[in-house]
């Protein structure tokens, strides 16, 4: 029961990242770029956590993990929201979906789980997708050839590390892993966005005014509640049944843009992409690793 529970919570996470783009879009539409998006949500959610529970910020002092979870949370955030409001939706997805690559990767060092025969072969068949899906007929080299991919990869690379850190911090309380993880969208957001003002990359900040603060208020609630879920079930499954659940967020995204016009299934893209899902359905396969306790 308790792995079904923790199952559909991260369903409902993957949700709630599957479908965001299109709150994320309504809001730029309105005159607040992603980034405003995302450290104003974030801000509202510390501050609804810090609320309820005063004292989460108290473990900062004496845990190292929640620096780098907030950081690792943060950095998702920034690379995920930007890449899905300025790029094709389906192909931002499936490059940030190569992160169970970087879970077979991070978690022989961070977890004490070594790769196997099959993991090393899950990240080569992984990859081989992310080329073909980059590797277009106008691009000599498969190489990000957008903002949007280079944000998509980073996020990937920071949500694979996020997940890790909830495993190696899943006897801390759910409330400073939270924390860490609100902090670091809002902190992460707001730095980037006040860094790309001055390099007017980013618009301002428009005035308080119309549906934009209400369209934030209500995205605030769904992250909460989704990060909640992210929370309970990454801390009680494994780091590999973790990233294969949530991949779930790439049929509700592919799904949504398709049917919203926001995002292309062309050839490419769904070939690239069916190798990278199938390696991260094969991590679902049990396979023999040596384990060594982390340090």
């Amino acid at each position: 029961m308790a792995s079904a529970l923790a199952a559909l919570a991260l369903l409902g996470n993957a949700f709630t990242w599957g479908v965001s783009w299109w709150p994320f879009r309504q809001l730029q539409d309105l005159g607040v770029h992603p980034l405003w998006s995302t450290a104003l949500i974030y801000t509202f959610a510390v501050l609804v956590l810090l609320a309820v529970r005063p004292n989460a910020w108290r473990a900062f002092g004496h845990q190292p993990g929640l620096w780098i979870l907030l950081l690792a949370s943060g950095l998702t955030n920034v690379g995920f929201n930007w890449a899905v409001t300025v790029g094709d939706v389906v192909r931002a997805v499936l490059l940030f979906y190569l992160m169970p690559a970087w879970v077979v990767l991070l978690a022989w060092p961070l977890l004490g789980e070594k790769p196997g025969a099959a993991a090393l072969a899950r990240l080569a068949l992984a990859l081989t997708g992310v080329v073909i899906v980059l590797k277009s007929p106008q691009s000599p080299w498969p190489w990000p050839s957008t903002m949007a991919d280079g944000l998509a990869l980073m996020g990937g690379f920071c949500f694979a590390l996020t997940n890790i850190m909830l495993r190696r911090l899943h006897q801390q309380a759910t409330s400073s892993s939270m924390l860490a993880m609100f902090a670091g969208g809002s902190l992460l957001a707001s730095l980037t966005a006040l860094l790309g003002a001055q390099a007017a990359m980013v618009p301002a900040l428009p005035p308080v005014q119309g549906a934009w603060p209400l369209w934030v208020g209500a995205m605030s609630l769904m992250f909460l509640a989704g990060n909640m879920g992210l929370q309970y079930g990454a801390a009680r499954l494994s780091a590999n049944t973790t990233s294969v659940i949530m991949l779930s967020e790439v049929v509700f995204a592919s799904a949504s843009a398709a049917w919203l016009g926001a995002g292309e299934l062309g050839t490419r893209t769904l070939l690239g992409g069916a190798l990278v899902v199938l390696a991260a359905l094969l991590a679902a396969v049990p396979f023999k690793t040596q384990h060594t306790p982390p340090h």
